[in-house]
């Protein structure tokens, strides 16, 4: 029998007498019990994830004015209620842990400003999920970035972000009464912080993480990588002729002797992993993820004694972000044979050829075509990979199963009219270039909303030589076109390349177009999408498939094998490439449970393809 002192378990959650239930979870959203006790009648549950998710769907259910109550029955961060000390033992707790227990009198006062102007502008306080994505507490400072940063949001978002922190808290809280620690999501919350120690030479002291091809903290992540791996337990841990890091945990039909590991080989190899460099001021769970992950399962595995029936080979690839040298997808074009030799002679910004960084490296170039992998060894390709985009978090769900990544194309354009003066031009005489281009990004944006779940983008723009009283002659742009699959995506090209000559020709204007780039869409292989979807429904979170918007690595190895992803939610709207790039250590642990649980129902199997 079960006394309240101990630990909730998922069986107590689904027998207890409904009151009984609810009282031991009383707490979990603040000063709101209806939460909880309409969660309870949907019992069982097959999981607390599955738990955490009803709670989320009585909320969205109830309406905005149950939501504003929920709201403001929260208390203000180091506020009133924590000076007279009647902040509910699970608040105090939390502030305390971040540290607003004993802030500053020059913080003190900064944070009830703060606090003053979001409740003034948005009608309820300011929430923060302060023990953050690891549950072990955010720094002050960190606190006070965030509340400055929200308080210019948008009342709508704002009032999403905050039932979305909200539950965040009840997660945590429920964690604690359950006595749950999302162990392995902890681990590789660490190993990437680790990681993210090294950042280039100039970024050093700045706070951001920038780690782009063959620099020394590049070289240093691999060493880093490499060593993870074998600490895991990985059998092997190299580093290949491009700098990808390679680490191979073999199958039971492999023995150790004196010399190794020897092998009759008898299936196929599972490959998985994703890229470890970043863009420049980037963010720590971008390609990373997809390395510890998998990793984090290995490691189970070993400490069980256990192998699969195949190989689990997991690449950290070296480069997939195109940032010093233009050769995007490097790392995984190596390993499908489209590594292109002309690349070598590139130089990067300060004039060095890639030839000579990866000899200064250490790096074979001769060696690289052996790096090509056979497709016939391989089973298939899957990669794990935070989400990038707002879609999950929205949802506030934390998974997502790939139907395909988008196809897409991009341009660098140039509009030419007539520099002229701005005082003394008619409005109907004028050859403005960038008021053409200005057009166009309207054009962009009404026929890709126009196209469901197409995107398009101007994402850059330059008027040479621009003054303030000079009518632009000349504006510089580019154009990314991106849809789910390749007619789609050209019969959005068509519209708007159509849409900018007729632009042109009406203001009497001359424009040119140079295609940089252009990308097949990668649809993921039937078979390897339902095993995700399989372990995703197997956790008792909803099942969410999407596509995805942004390139992966997983779409140049899908030129020589079946392959297919699944995303992680974000933080902070789902952004990427940008330090505020994070996700929660309960939301890792359960990609590494659908990451386990796909391998062993592949080794349930009775082949492997």
């Amino acid at each position: 029998m079960s006394t309240p002192s101990s630990p909730l378990t998922l069986e107590l959650l689904n027998t207890l007498p409904l009151a009984e239930a609810a009282q031991r979870l009383d707490g979990l959203y603040e000063h709101s019990p209806w939460i909880v006790e309409t969660a309870l009648q949907q019992r069982p549950f097959v999981s607390l994830a599955a738990f955490k998710h009803r709670m989320v769907q009585v909320v969205a259910a109830a309406g905005r004015e149950p939501q504003l109550a929920l709201l403001r029955a929260h208390p203000e961060l180091a506020g009133k209620a924590m000076v007279d000390n009647s902040l509910t033992a699970e608040s105090n707790h939390e502030q305390s842990k971040a540290g607003l227990t004993h802030c500053t009198p020059a913080e003190f006062d900064k944070i009830q400003r703060l606090n003053a102007e979001y409740n003034t502008r948005f009608g309820f306080p300011f929430i923060l999920a302060v023990r953050g994505p690891r549950g072990t507490g955010l720094p002050k400072a960190e606190i006070i970035a965030t509340l400055e940063r929200r308080v210019q949001g948008h009342p709508d978002f704002e009032l999403a972000e905050c039932l979305r922190n909200v539950h965040r808290i009840a997660e945590i809280r429920l964690n604690d009464k359950c006595g749950y620690t999302p162990t392995q999501g902890h681990q590789v919350w660490d190993w990437q912080e680790a990681l993210a120690q090294h950042t280039d030479a100039a970024y050093a002291g700045t706070g951001q993480l920038t780690v782009t091809y063959l620099t020394e903290a590049h070289l240093a992540c691999a060493r880093q990588i490499q060593a993870d791996m074998l600490a895991a337990g990985c059998d092997s841990a190299t580093i290949d002729a491009v700098g990808n890091v390679v680490g191979r945990y073999e199958s039971d039909s492999y023995s150790r002797n004196n010399h190794g590991l020897k092998a009759e080989k008898t299936s196929k190899t599972l490959l998985t992993g994703s890229h470890y460099d970043t863009v420049r001021n980037g963010g720590k769970y971008d390609g990373r993820l997809g390395l510890y992950v998998p990793l984090a399962c290995v490691q189970a595995l070993k400490a069980q004694g256990k192998r699969l029936p195949f190989a689990l080979e997991i690449v950290g690839f070296a480069e997939e972000e195109g940032q010093r040298y233009k050769a995007t997808f490097l790392g995984s074009g190596a390993l499908t044979g489209d590594f292109d030799p002309t690349w070598l002679d590139q130089v990067d910004a300060d004039g060095i050829a890639m030839r000579d960084a990866m000899a200064k490296a250490g790096l074979d170039v001769n060696a690289i075509p052996a790096i090509r992998r056979d497709p016939a060894d391989y089973q298939g390709f899957v990669e794990v990979h935070i989400e990038q985009g707002p879609v999950l978090n929205a949802l506030d769900i934390p998974l997502g199963v790939v139907t395909s990544i988008n196809a897409s194309v991009r341009y660098v354009g140039e509009i030419t009219g007539m520099a002229s003066h701005a005082g003394t031009t008619p409005m109907g005489q004028r050859r403005d270039a960038a008021a053409a281009v200005a057009e166009l990004i309207l054009l962009v944006e009404h026929c890709a909303t126009q196209d469901g779940d197409s995107v398009g983008t101007v994402g850059m723009l330059n008027v040479p030589s621009g003054s303030i009283n000079v009518i632009p002659g000349r504006c510089q742009f580019s154009l990314d076109l991106r849809a789910p699959s390749d007619a789609q995506r050209d019969a959005l090209e068509a519209k708007v390349l159509t849409g900018l000559r007729m632009i042109c020709e009406r203001r009497g204007l001359h424009h040119s177009l140079t295609r940089t780039m252009q990308a097949s869409a990668a649809p993921s292989a039937p078979a390897w999408q339902q095993r995700w979807e399989a372990a995703v429904t197997a956790l008792g979170v909803p099942m969410h498939r999407m596509p995805s918007g942004a390139g992966h690595d997983a779409m140049k190895l899908h030129e020589i094998m079946p392959q297919a992803m699944l995303f992680v939610r974000g933080l902070n709207s789902g952004i990427s490439h940008n330090p505020l790039e994070s996700t929660t250590s309960d939301d890792m642990q359960l990609a590494v449970d659908a990451f386990s649980h796909l391998l062993h129902q592949l080794a349930q199997e009775p082949t492997h393809p």
